[in-house]
C-alpha cells in the first residue's frame, strides 16, 4: 500500500506541474537618454504604454539604458526586445542581437532605431530591415494619412483601411524597403500627403514610403513612428501598437 500511495503521489505531482501555467513572456526595452528631446519624449510615453499593456495582457516589461545588456546571457531571459530611440553601436552588442533573432527572438524597432545611411556598416541589420539608405525626413513633424496594405494580418486587425496618424517626423528610404525580397509592408504613407513638410519634404519623387513592415524571415516589426509626444494620441494607432506587441509575443 505504501508503494501504491507513493506512486499515486508522484502522479499527482506530475499532473499538478503539467497544469501549472507557463510564466508570462518577458520584454526587454532599450532606450537612450542622450538623444533628441523629441525622441526622449516618445520613449517616455512608449514605456508607459508598454507597462499598461503588460498589466492588461499578462507579460512583463523591463527597461534599460545600458546597451551592454544586449548580450547573449541577458537576452536568454527574454522573448522580445524593443529599441525605442537608438540602436547598438558595439560589435559584440550587434552580434548578440543577431544570434537572438536567428534563434527565434522577437524585435520591435521604432523610428530612429532603423536609421541607416551610406556610412552604416552593419550589413546584417540592413538586410534585416530590408532598407537601402535613409532618403529624407519631412520637417516640421506633421500628421499623415496612412493606408493599410494588408488588412488580413493580425498586426492590422481592427484598423480601418486608412487613418490619420498623429504628428511624427517621417522617414523614407532609397530604395523602398518594399523592393527587398523578404519584406512584407503593412502600412504605407498615402500619396495625398505629398508634399509633406516645409523645410525638408517628402514629395512625389520619393514615391513609395512604407511606414510599418516585417521581415518574413524573422519575428520582427519596424515602425516609422517615434518622434515627439503626440504618437500615442490616436486610439486607432494605439490599437496597431497593441497588435504589434501581441503578435510578437505569439498572443494573437
Amino acid at each position: 500500500m505504501k508503494k501504491l500511495s507513493a506512486a499515486a503521489l508522484c502522479l499527482a505531482l506530475l499532473f499538478t506541474r503539467a497544469q501549472a501555467p507557463a510564466p508570462p513572456p518577458k520584454v526587454l526595452v532599450f532606450f537612450s537618454l542622450n538623444v533628441e528631446n523629441d525622441h526622449m519624449l516618445f520613449a517616455t510615453q512608449a514605456l508607459r504604454f508598454l507597462a499598461e499593456q503588460a498589466d492588461r495582457k499578462n507579460f512583463r516589461v523591463e527597461a534599460t539604458t545600458d546597451w551592454n545588456d544586449l548580450n547573449e546571457q541577458k537576452l536568454s531571459q527574454y522573448q522580445m526586445v524593443v529599441w525605442l530611440n537608438d540602436f547598438p553601436s558595439k560589435p559584440e552588442q550587434r552580434a548578440a542581437f543577431e544570434k537572438f533573432m536567428e534563434n527565434g527572438g522577437a524585435w520591435l524597432g521604432c523610428h530612429v532605431s532603423a536609421y541607416t545611411d551610406k556610412n552604416f556598416k552593419w550589413t546584417w541589420f540592413r538586410n534585416f530591415i530590408g532598407a537601402g539608405v535613409f532618403g529624407i525626413n519631412n520637417w516640421p513633424p506633421l500628421p499623415a494619412k496612412l493606408n493599410v496594405d494588408d488588412p488580413s494580418s493580425p498586426i492590422t486587425k481592427g484598423l480601418p483601411t486608412s487613418f490619420m496618424s498623429p504628428t511624427n517626423e517621417w522617414y523614407s528610404w532609397r530604395p523602398s524597403p518594399r523592393l527587398a525580397p523578404d519584406i512584407h509592408v503593412l502600412l504605407t504613407m498615402d500619396k495625398s500627403n505629398y508634399p509633406l513638410g516645409i523645410k525638408s519634404m517628402i514629395t512625389d519623387k520619393d514615391g513609395d514610403v512604407p511606414v510599418v513592415w516585417t521581415n518574413t524571415k524573422y519575428r520582427m516589426i519596424y515602425m516609422n513612428m517615434g518622434h515627439g509626444d503626440k504618437v500615442f494620441a490616436s486610439p486607432i494607432q494605439n490599437r496597431l501598437f497593441e497588435n504589434e506587441v501581441l503578435w510578437l509575443l505569439h498572443k494573437n
